[in-house]
């Protein structure tokens, strides 16, 4: 069973002191650190990007790009597998070769696919876990990177180098590098879901506190109000 449902059973049930003993909620109580930005950038045109990472439960990853400055959009969704697999429930078996995915589009002219992974991996995720997330456990939860195109790829494996060489986090960074993969949207029960379920177990302990964690780390990009999947339909 999914980890982040035995979080809202373990709150359902009042036994929160169970999930802390267990470390279940490490996660919350970890503060993240800022990486330096990367030193080599993507050069950026026109008035809209894409960029799509995956970084664990894409709940939170969805999340906290919906308050970014310069982000029009930002779906929760699969990538690295086939369009006949993208689905939640075979996704979650861990055996389709898809990640949850998040699919950020973004302004060049207000933020650069750089500082989109450097919020990536310095607020948004663990990128030192291999094949997991804080509390979850698979291949779907892996870290990784879904390049649009051979300069996003470059700047990716730069970067990578770049923090691994400064030793910018306390283990080497495994976040791969996935080229050629298609980005399917998920269920429309999972866009949007932060935003609509702030007071879930599993939000409150896990991703909200990245939403703060932006909001320290990136005060001139964040902003307070999301750009809603939602919003965008209608």
């Amino acid at each position: 069973m999914r980890q982040r449902i035995v979080l809202a059973a373990l709150c359902a049930a009042g036994l929160l002191w169970l999930g802390a003993g267990l470390g279940l909620f490490a996660s919350a109580a970890t503060p993240a650190v800022a990486v330096p930005p990367p030193l080599s950038d993507t050069a950026g045109s026109g008035t809209e990007e894409v960029a799509v990472l995956a970084g664990g439960c894409f709940w939170g990853v969805q999340g906290v790009f919906q308050h970014v400055q310069g982000v029009s959009g930002a779906v929760s969704g699969y990538a690295g597998g086939t369009k006949e697999t993208a689905r939640y429930d075979m996704v979650s078996g861990g055996r389709t070769a898809h990640a949850e995915a998040v699919r950020i589009v973004f302004d060049p002219r207000q933020i650069s696919y750089g500082r989109i992974l450097q919020i990536h991996f310095s607020a948004v995720h663990d990128p030192t876990q291999l094949d997991r997330q804080g509390p979850d456990v698979g291949p779907e939860y892996r870290s990784a990177i879904f390049p649009a195109n051979d300069e996003q790829a470059r700047v990716a494996r730069a970067y990578i180098a770049q923090l691994d060489q400064a030793k910018a986090f306390p283990a080497p960074i495994v976040t791969r590098i996935e080229s050629g993969h298609a980005f399917y949207p998920a269920e429309d029960y999972h866009q949007d879901f932060m935003v609509r379920n702030p007071h879930h177990p599993y939000i409150a302990f896990h991703d909200l506190p990245k939403l703060e964690d932006l909001k320290r780390l990136f005060p001139d990009l964040h902003r307070a109000e999301p750009a809603l999947v939602k919003a965008a339909a209608r």
